[in-house]
């Protein structure tokens, strides 16, 4: 088997994806699309922009859909036990570290349990449930400028605790 070190020295050789490759969206099998429907739009702020027969497309900002529920295979179901293959986490990008903060007292209000929030150096995050256990992560990336840096220019990336009342500080400081 292939070390870490040579995996990444393999793919380091091959070609790379263009820059402007961005990932559009993610559609989710959920049990009961109003108890999605809730969390996605009536906690985090998704705006509904069309449906259809069981599924429901959500965006930020009027984009056709960054997100999509569905209950077409999966009314009723269950989440997959541990120790199986899937998505491991949605990732959802704030553009500033005062409206991650905003998510946080959105969560805090709607009384969400964060299962761990963690300051990664290039970005900061807070990791969750959604009600159909699908795990998601919340986060904001500091400006590609502050990113630390290994001596031979590598990204730095660690997992340090987030001080969840420095950001919710942010709320306070003029906008």
């Amino acid at each position: 088997m292939p070390t870490p070190e040579t995996l990444e020295k393999q793919a380091v050789q091959r070609p790379t994806i263009d820059p402007r490759v961005r990932i559009g969206h993610v559609h989710l099998k959920v049990a009961d699309l109003k108890r999605a429907l809730d969390f996605y739009s009536g906690v985090l702020g998704f705006e509904v922009t069309t449906s259809r027969p069981g599924a429901v497309f959500l965006s930020a900002g009027g984009y056709h859909h960054h997100l999509a529920l569905n209950i077409w295979e999966s009314k009723g179901g269950s989440p997959p036990p541990p120790g199986t293959t899937g998505l491991y986490h949605a990732a959802i990008l704030y553009p500033t570290r005062r409206l991650l903060a905003d998510a946080l007292r959105r969560l805090i209000v709607a009384k969400i349990p964060l299962e761990g929030a963690s300051d990664h150096g290039v970005s900061e995050a807070l990791y969750l449930r959604d009600p159909d256990d699908n795990g998601v992560e919340l986060y904001w990336d500091r400006p590609k400028e502050l990113w630390p840096r290994k001596p031979d220019g590598s990204l730095y990336m660690v997992t340090e605790p987030l001080d969840l009342h420095d950001l919710l500080a942010e709320l306070d400081k003029p906008a």
